[in-house]
């Protein structure tokens, strides 16, 4: 008996024991949580809050409507700031903030983190124009790239498709085409940014589903380092086709961003070296940036001089602009701001027939604001208007309209090749536009 009494004594203080090491253990969690787990949140709750004050603030001072397009901007901030404080990535951050930047309804206003290619590609136009200095401290060695393909992808349902490719790109090389759903990388959900960043150079898997029906397939393709000052310039070089159809050979060049005159300058050496003895031109200003300033129609607009030289030893040269030939512009949803304005000079100086899809209506003048983590945001700060009409939220409509519709294209171009259709009529039938 007396064993036993002793036995349930111990027993009853070894239950005791463990039930107070479980409140013991609870209080040291709790403790680390509120002491050591709290205070990190706590920080990144402080840190976002402060990025979205800079924020508003920098669109409060510097917005191009001093009436916020009819929106209260004060309220906007009441309205955002609680969701903004419980943010805890940047890239939550970024759901929010675009959400109240939305209410604004304007084209060149939205931020950007560095996991979205934008962010990259709009620091690469204003690298020379005053962030600079601010956003090297948040780059890698101070230098501004990202590891990607040179795709560009749109969401529809749920889904990811490619919407374009860059001409030249690694994409391009492995032969991705425009419409293919992508489905993974590497065995994991695609990210923009993220799933090609330790990649530089080294295949990755990528699969893709090409129609509705078919097998998923999959494609190596090996992403490289793309500098943002210049990857569009490569791009643009390493679009220009000569198209020989019904004997006559059609010149053809992709202009992916006009925000620096040097894409300009190409466009004009091509006209004069590679395009020069075609007999037409398509001239595609679909997707990418804007930028362009209207004097850039001067090769197609300007009064015809018969310039030849004649060298020492009696051979001619000819100076082919400015240019003289049929002309075809292609526009889509993705033409957008300084394209915008060549499109509508297009049309007023009847250069030529406009292909493709109504322009995206995004005419105002926008500029980059580093925030104090390093994001980005691309703000709306002056109107624009042509020949005293505001083009913003109108666009300009194509002459000839030719609907693309992205998902399960499978490569095919139906606006490159009506354009290039047009280009032959205006060539058989001179002097019509």
């Amino acid at each position: 008996m007396l064993t036993n009494f002793t036995r349930s004594l111990a027993d009853r203080s070894r239950r005791l024991s463990r039930q107070w090491l479980t409140v013991l253990l609870a209080s040291v969690l709790a403790l680390l949580f509120y002491g050591v787990v709290a205070p990190v949140l706590s920080r990144a709750e402080s840190s976002q809050a402060k990025v979205f004050e800079q924020i508003w603030q920098t669109v409060n001072d510097n917005f191009y409507d001093p009436k916020f397009n009819g929106v209260n901007w004060q309220a906007m901030r009441q309205k955002y700031a609680p969701q903004a404080t419980q943010a805890r990535s940047p890239e939550a951050l970024a759901v929010v903030v675009n959400q109240m930047l939305g209410e604004l309804n304007v084209s060149h206003t939205r931020y950007y983190t560095s996991a979205e290619p934008e962010y990259y590609q709009l620091a690469g136009i204003f690298w020379q124009r005053g962030i600079q200095r601010q956003l090297k401290p948040f780059l890698p060695n101070g230098k501004l790239e990202y590891v990607g393909i040179g795709a560009y992808t749109r969401d529809v349902d749920g889904k990811t498709f490619i919407r374009a490719v860059l001409d030249g790109s690694p994409a391009a090389r492995a032969e991705l085409k425009v419409g293919d759903q992508l489905l993974s990388v590497d065995s994991k959900p695609f990210q923009p940014i993220q799933s090609f960043a330790e990649s530089a150079d080294r295949p990755v898997k990528i699969q893709i589903q090409r129609t509705p029906n078919a097998a998923p397939q999959t494609i190596a393709v090996t992403p490289k380092r793309l500098d943002p000052t210049t990857m569009f310039l490569e791009a643009m070089k390493s679009s220009v086709e000569v198209i020989e159809r019904g004997g006559k050979k059609i010149g053809y060049i992709h202009i992916w961003s006009y925000a620096n005159d040097l894409y300009q300058r190409q466009l004009e050496q091509e006209l004069s070296d590679r395009l020069s003895q075609v007999d037409g031109l398509v001239w595609d200003l679909r997707d990418g940036w804007g930028g362009a300033d209207p004097s850039y129609l001067n090769p197609f607009t300007a009064p015809a001089l018969n310039i030849t030289f004649t060298n020492r030893n009696g051979t001619k040269g000819r100076f082919d602009l400015p240019w003289k030939k049929p002309v075809v512009m292609l526009v889509n949803q993705g033409s957008r701001s300084g394209k915008e304005i060549l499109a509508y000079g297009f049309r007023q100086f009847r250069v030529g027939k406009i292909v493709g899809s109504k322009t995206a209506g995004a005419l105002l003048a926008g500029r980059a604001y580093i925030m104090r983590d390093g994001s980005l945001l691309y703000l709306a700060v002056a109107d624009v208007s042509v020949n005293g009409e505001r083009l913003e939220g109108k666009g300009v409509a194509p002459d000839i309209d030719v609907p693309f519709t992205v998902p399960y294209a499978q490569g095919s171009d139906p606006q490159k090749d009506r354009a290039i259709a047009t280009v032959l009529e205006a060539i058989a039938s001179p002097g019509q536009s």
